[in-house]
């Protein structure tokens, strides 16, 4: 397949105004492929040769204007269109196209629940060709609409409200029209099929819908209210916020299986992995995180879907937004107020890990830098999200929230079913401020890497006087703040000192030095922060003490850079975290410290030889927080620290003994996540067998039950579980996207590193194959699962460096393995400091 190039899509849109797609789909055509016929309506600007995308099972016929087109004449996954003469054009394609298992195009899924099936679309980022023909780059927008003859029992979503229009008469099955959208992007189109439990409302005028599958109905029903008042609260605040009205004519969530990204932001249709239905226990951090995925995809309705980037090189401008966008409208709007606190101690640290490997990229690449859309897949990452909110963010301390939206809203109007570029945003900005924001975009937006602060106490007669060390080239306005120990043991805060970095002014502070001194307190901007001597001994005994939550995260944030950069042992990280853990009051940190500890901490930067030891402190740890919600008055910290201890367990008898009982002493009873992982972790310890999973399996036959034994089943500490696991992973081609991932996350395991010792040589090759095989999806899965993470040593280095020049390597796994690779190296590093 060739990967659109900047430049093609460049020529491409001087010559064509593209108008308008019909699309017609029947979905009663077989298990495999589906029908396609597409009518596209367009102009040519100029007499000339041009070329649509397509990647059908079988071009049947194709017609422009009339006349017949030669469907060999396609060469991959391009159809020429030449000789076009100036003026208006029809093109018409009947194809027989193939459903996807691996969430790409037209994916389907049969729920083995019940036996019922579902499709849906995933257009992104060039996998419309996988479901009908188009000029696919997003400067080429269009209106759409669809009809879909489906199953009878079958219920039809789209970007646009649909109607069920009549009946087939030789076999009953449904049709079904869409209305017209307004013009968006081709990757931005979206259609979704099945027998799908609806609750459905109204809102402003505007039709409002959730949808799940059937077998989930119980779960979405449970929690619709909350859904349901999450969105409009959302979507009043943005109408508040924004003087574009939402431009399209209703708003669907569909809770889709199998997905892979979080969400999709197609306009009138937003797609969610059907996780964010929970079927079992969660904990307030996580219905949050659900809560700020919602409000993110809403925000894309204007940020990606109204205005939509022009090329992928300004991806930040649809992701970044919604990030920020997403986190600021739930503190404003809705009863989650501490979501910048979950951002600083868990998401932040996604875009600083990115950021430090050597496939950074700024957070608004060269354009050159993303030549076409196999190398715009790349940027998908904590920099685009994380760290272009955390930009953000420090922009609006910078400017102030009233010219920020101020310029937003110029933006909104200026480009409205447009496209727009960084520098049309940065102008629409520039009309609203005095500052120099064509200089601020530079420093922030075209630079990579992290800055990080440093502050020099000195005392003086009569007080102190800060400075403040930059390593980096980014301007900052931060708060510093200062505490000090008052006698009943709380770090009680003083003052409040703005400063702007760099600067040649030591500031000059009356009174004793501060017991803490904390930058960047509130974390308004994107830079790693270190303590000075004195605040970093008060942080490790007294961090508990601290009152403010967004400020605890900061400090924690210091300690997790700290342990990554070699300087603070994982030791001590876990002793802190043992010693302040128990009595902290914020779950967001307490769940970000303890995944951190856990995944990080306990599974790579501790040597193989203490990694015992890390884990019996993350037990004792998980055990003091049970014996804290005995009372059951904290039911999300009690799970937290169930999960922990499961995880943790390095002897099976506790668990297993809970598995047996159907609950904890003193709560919570087992639910199928719960059971799974118990299950899991009992898999890796070798305290089950395969009729262990096999008995699970059938208690609980749901799509994440499936996942589930295909998790246990790989973590067997056998070796005929590794060689079943391992044929099934790269040979067979016949899992899934999920059982992809469940399988490969239990096949490594630190426990079982002599038994598998043997596959990870073979990795590469199989991995680079595979990759070739079959298609980015199952490739990006392959690097991202597969891995031997817990290989740290030159030998695994050295075949993964080779890899890398491997001529057959996808360009997402070559970036995955690479990430990998840097991980490795770090890992070595503290390990061996």
């Amino acid at each position: 397949m060739s990967a659109l190039t900047r430049n093609e899509a460049q020529l491409r849109a001087r010559i064509l105004d593209v108008h308008h797609y019909a699309v017609t789909l029947d979905l009663t055509t077989g298990d495999d492929t589906f029908d396609s016929t597409t009518v596209i309506r367009f102009t040519a600007r100029t007499a000339g040769d041009t070329f649509l995308e397509l990647k059908p099972d079988e071009l049947r016929t194709a017609t422009l204007d009339g006349h017949p087109l030669d469907p060999a004449a396609l060469d991959g996954n391009r159809l020429p269109l030449t000789g076009l003469a100036e003026g208006p054009h029809e093109l018409r394609v009947d194809a027989r196209m193939r459903y996807s298992r691996t969430g790409e195009g037209l994916h389907r899924f049969t729920d083995p629940a019940d036996d019922e099936t579902y499709v849906y679309s995933q257009m992104f980022l060039d996998d419309v060709q996988r479901v009908f023909p188009a000029f696919d780059q997003p400067d080429l927008k269009a209106v759409f609409e669809f009809a879909v003859t489906a199953p009878a029992h079958w219920t039809v979503l789209a970007n646009g409200i649909t109607t069920r229009t009549g009946d087939r008469e030789t076999d009953g099955a449904g049709h079904w029209t869409s209305a017209p959208t307004p013009v968006i992007s081709t990757y931005l189109a979206a259609v979704a099929a099945g027998p799908w439990h609806s609750i459905t409302t109204e809102h402003a005028g505007i039709p409002f819908g959730i949808h799940c599958r059937r077998s989930l109905a119980p779960h979405l029903g449970a929690d619709a209210d909350e859904l349901l008042s999450l969105t409009t609260a959302c979507f009043d605040h943005y109408h508040a916020t924004f003087t574009e009205p939402y431009p399209f004519d209703s708003y669907d969530q569909a809770f889709v299986p199998e997905f892979n990204a979080g969400a999709m932001e197609n306009p009138g249709l937003v797609t969610f992995r059907d996780e964010y239905v929970f079927r079992s226990a969660v904990t307030d951090t996580e219905r949050q995180r659900r809560a700020v995925t919602i409000a993110h995809e809403m925000a894309h309705m204007w940020f990606g879907d109204l205005v939509t980037l022009a090329w992928f090189d300004d991806i930040w401008l649809n992701e970044s937004f919604a990030e920020y966008m997403g986190y600021q409208a739930l503190t404003e709007a809705t009863r989650f107020t501490g979501t910048w606190t979950d951002f600083a101690v868990s998401r932040k640290a996604w875009g600083y890990d990115a950021d430090q490997r050597p496939s950074t990229h700024p957070v608004a690449p060269d354009p050159a830098d993303v030549p076409d859309t196999a190398s715009a897949l790349l940027n998908f990452d904590g920099i685009s999200y994380a760290k272009g909110a955390s930009a953000l963010r420090q922009l609006v301390a910078w400017i102030g929230e009233k010219d920020f939206l101020a310029g937003i809203n110029t933006h909104f109007a200026r480009h409205k079913f447009a496209n727009a570029s960084l520098a049309d945003f940065v102008d629409s900005l520039a009309a609203h401020t005095d500052r120099d924001v064509h200089t601020w975009a530079e420093s922030w937006l075209r630079t990579t890497g992290t800055d990080t602060l440093t502050p020099r106490i000195q005392e003086s007669r009569g007080g102190w006087t800060l400075t403040v060390d930059r390593h980096g080239s980014r301007p900052h306005r931060i708060t510093a703040g200062t505490y000090e120990l008052a006698p009943d043991g709380i770090l009680e805060r003083g003052e409040l000192i703005d400063l702007d970095v760099p600067t040649d002014e030591i500031l000059s502070v009356a009174g004793p030095r501060p017991d803490l001194l904390v930058l960047n307190d509130g974390d308004l901007t994107y830079a790693k922060v270190r303590l000075d001597e004195t605040s970093l001994e008060t942080a490790l005994r007294g961090m508990r003490r601290i009152p403010d939550p967004l400020t605890r995260a900061v400090v924690w944030g210091s300690l997790r850079d700290m342990v990554r950069d070699g300087e603070l042992a994982p030791a001590a990280y876990l002793a802190t975290a043992e010693a302040h853990l128990p009595d902290e009051s914020d779950l967001a940190i307490v769940q970000g410290v303890l995944a951190f500890a856990r995944t990080h901490v306990a599974d790579h930067y501790t040597a193989p030889a203490d990694r015992g030891d890390a884990l019996a402190t993350l037990t004792g740890i998980a055990r003091d927080l049970l014996r804290r919600t005995e009372d059951a008055t904290d039911p999300g910290l009690r799970l937290t620290a169930v999960r922990t201890l499961v995880d943790s367990a390095t002897q099976p008898d506790t668990i297993a003994a809970w598995l047996a009982d159907g609950t904890v002493p003193g709560g919570p009873e087992l639910d199928p996540a719960l059971r799974w992982r118990i299950l899991a972790r009992l898999a890796v310890l070798g305290a089950v067998d395969e009729a262990a999973i096999d008995e699970a399996l059938a208690a609980d036959p749901s799509a994440t039950g499936r996942e589930g034994a295909a998790r246990c089943r790989a973590s067997l500490p056998t070796p005929e579980a590794k060689a079943a696991a391992w044929q099934s992973l790269f040979h067979d081609d016949t899992l899934s996207n999920y059982l992809f991932s469940a399988t490969a996350q239990g096949f490594w395991q630190p426990e079982q590193a002599d038994l598998v010792r043997d596959y990870v040589p073979r990795y590469y090759p199989d991995a680079i194959a595979l990759g070739a095989r079959r298609g980015p999806a199952i490739g990006e899965a392959a690097g991202r699962w597969a891995f031997p993470v817990h290989a740290a040593d030159e030998t695994n280095l050295e075949a993964g460096r080779a890899a890398l020049e491997h001529p057959d390597l996808i360009p997402l796994l070559r970036r995955k393995l690479a990430d990998h690779l840097a991980d490795l190296t770090r890992t070595l590093h503290i390990r061996n400091p």
